[in-house]
C-alpha cells in the first residue's frame, strides 16, 4: 500500500481492498481519523472516474471563488479563448495608472497559483506574468488578471484528464523562451527583462504529473544556454522521481509494465540536444559543465535519454509564452486531454 499525507488529509491506496481496511482499522485504534470512502475529492481538487477507463481533476468552486473576486458572475459576462494576449507583453508600465484595487490582486493571485498547481497547468505562464507585479500592480495587469479569469469562466467545467498509457514510462518535456521579456525602454529600471523563461512538464504513463513556468535566476548568454538551464531545472525535480520509482519496484510495487524505469526527456533545440547527450565542451560552453553535471551521469548510465522534438510538438511551450488561440488549444489537448 502507499500512505499519502498532506497536514492532516490523506489517501491510502493499493490493490487489496481487504488489506486497505485491515490498515485502516489499525490506523483507528491510535488516531482519531474521519473515513471519507471512496476518493473523489481531495484538497479541493475534485476526482472524477469516468467509465472511459480516465481520470478527471477539476477545481470548479475554486474558479468560482475566483470569478466572484473578479466581479465576472454572470450569464452576461464576456469570455476569453485564451488566457492571456499573445501580441502584448506584460511588464512593469512605470508610467501607466495604479490599481484601482477593484479586487484584491495578491488573493485572487494566491488562488491561481493553487488552481495552477491542482488541475490547470495551462494557465502557468499567465499567472506567474501577473504575479510577477503584485507588490506595484497597474491597470495593464488588473486587466490581464481579469483576461485569465474570462478564460475560466469560459472553461470553468475542465480541468486536467489522466488517461493511463502504460507503453509509457517517464517523459520530461522542457521549452525555454529566450530573453523573451526583453525590453529595452525598461532595462535600466527592470533587470529581469533580461532574463529568460523556462517550463517543464513531466508525465508519467502518459498522465502529467508535474509542471512549471518560471522566469530563470541566471542571465542567459544565448537561446541554447537558457534552454540548457531549463533542462537542468526539470531534471532536478524528475531524477528524484526516478530514484522513487525503482525504490518502489525494489520493494514489489508494480508501477510500469518494463523491466527498467527509463526516463525521456523532449528538447526542441539542437544545439541543447547535442550538449546534454555529449561531452562537447567549448570555450564558449564550458561555464555550463557544473550545471549539467547533477544529471550527465544519468545520461552516461542510460537511465536518462535526451530527444529531439518538433516545436510545434512541443507541449512545454505553452508554459514559456502567451500563444495564439490555434497554437494554445492544440498544446492544451496534449497537455490537459481537452
Amino acid at each position: 500500500m502507499i500512505y499519502v499525507l498532506y497536514t492532516d488529509d490523506s489517501i491510502l491506496v493499493g490493490p487489496d481492498e481487504d488489506e486497505i481496511t485491515e490498515c485502516v482499522s489499525k490506523m483507528s485504534e491510535v488516531l482519531d481519523i474521519t473515513i471519507e470512502g471512496e476518493l473523489t475529492d481531495f484538497l479541493g481538487v475534485n476526482i472524477e472516474r469516468r467509465k472511459d477507463n480516465t481520470i478527471r481533476l477539476t477545481q470548479t468552486r475554486l474558479i468560482d471563488a475566483v470569478l466572484k473576486d473578479l466581479r465576472l458572475v454572470g450569464d452576461n459576462v464576456r469570455t476569453s479563448e485564451v488566457p492571456s494576449m499573445s501580441s502584448k507583453l506584460l511588464s512593469r508600465h512605470p508610467d501607466s495608472r495604479p490599481f484601482d484595487g477593484s479586487f484584491s490582486y495578491r488573493s485572487v493571485i494566491g488562488k491561481l497559483h493553487y488552481l495552477v498547481a491542482g488541475s490547470r497547468s495551462e494557465v502557468a505562464y499567465a499567472v506567474h506574468q501577473c504575479a510577477r507585479f503584485s507588490h506595484d500592480p497597474k491597470m495593464e495587469h488588473a486587466r490581464a488578471v481579469r483576461q485569465i479569469g474570462r478564460y475560466l469562466k469560459g472553461t470553468r467545467t475542465e480541468g486536467t484528464i489522466l488517461k493511463p498509457d502504460p507503453t509509457r514510462s517517464l517523459e520530461v518535456f522542457v521549452d525555454a523562451d529566450f530573453a523573451g521579456n526583453w525590453d529595452r525602454t525598461l532595462a535600466g529600471l527592470d533587470r529581469s527583462t533580461a532574463r529568460s523563461r523556462h517550463g517543464f512538464y513531466i508525465c508519467y504513463g502518459g498522465m502529467p504529473i508535474a509542471w512549471k513556468s518560471t522566469l530563470q535566476q541566471e542571465i542567459a548568454l544565448s537561446s541554447t544556454e537558457s534552454e540548457i538551464t531549463g533542462l537542468s531545472y526539470a531534471l532536478r525535480e524528475a531524477i528524484p522521481i526516478i530514484n522513487l520509482l525503482n525504490e518502489m519496484k525494489e520493494r514489489g510495487i508494480k508501477v510500469e509494465s518494463k523491466a527498467e524505469v527509463h526516463c525521456k526527456v523532449f528538447e526542441d533545440n539542437s544545439g541543447a540536444v547535442e550538449i546534454a547527450r555529449f561531452h562537447k565542451f567549448r570555450p564558449r560552453t564550458k561555464h555550463l559543465n557544473n550545471r549539467l553535471f547533477h544529471f550527465r551521469t544519468y545520461v552516461d548510465k542510460g537511465v536518462i535519454s535526451i530527444h529531439h522534438i518538433d516545436t510545434k510538438q512541443q507541449p512545454a511551450d505553452i508554459l514559456t509564452k502567451a500563444l495564439a488561440e490555434e497554437l494554445f488549444k492544440r498544446l492544451r489537448k496534449m497537455m490537459n486531454g481537452w
